[in-house]
């Protein structure tokens, strides 16, 4: 091989790496936010980046929703949230929507692998609304 196809073999494979590495770079910044969840936090403090999976109203009837029942949702990180009243900063949020969710509490004396009733103040960061809820509609060891 001369030394001139050398030279140009070299730009060539600096071109296509350079390619790759753009296009990689491109792909981090496509991808949806909720594949960036961070899982649930787990001690009293401490918080949580998610996205918002789903807006819901308390109670569905064959699938649809049942108005005036209250509100909860989903999040990508397994976070649930609900109350029996509608809560109008859920109501504004949408599916992506980037969220903080922190751990205010957790539930006490509760029965033995009864985990409900954990509750989470979350920040909808793109409303810049907040609520407070519990993980259940009813705490540790409810009906």
């Amino acid at each position: 091989m001369h030394r001139r196809d050398a030279q140009i073999g070299r730009r060539t494979n600096r071109k296509a790496a350079t390619a790759f590495v753009l296009a990689v770079a491109s792909l981090a910044v496509l991808l949806p936010v909720h594949a960036q969840a961070a899982p649930l936090p787990k001690k009293v403090g401490r918080c949580a980046q998610t996205t918002v999976r789903a807006v819901l109203t308390r109670l569905e009837d064959n699938g649809q929703p049942v108005k005036d029942s209250g509100s909860a949702v989903q999040f990508a990180n397994g976070g649930y949230q609900v109350s029996y009243d509608t809560v109008p900063a859920i109501d504004r949020s949408r599916r992506g929507d980037p969220v903080n969710m922190c751990l205010v509490s957790l539930p006490s004396r509760c029965p033995k692998g009864d985990n409900h009733g954990k509750v989470y103040r979350t920040t909808n960061m793109r409303t810049k609304r907040s609520w407070t809820l519990p993980d259940a509609e009813h705490l540790c060891g409810g009906a």
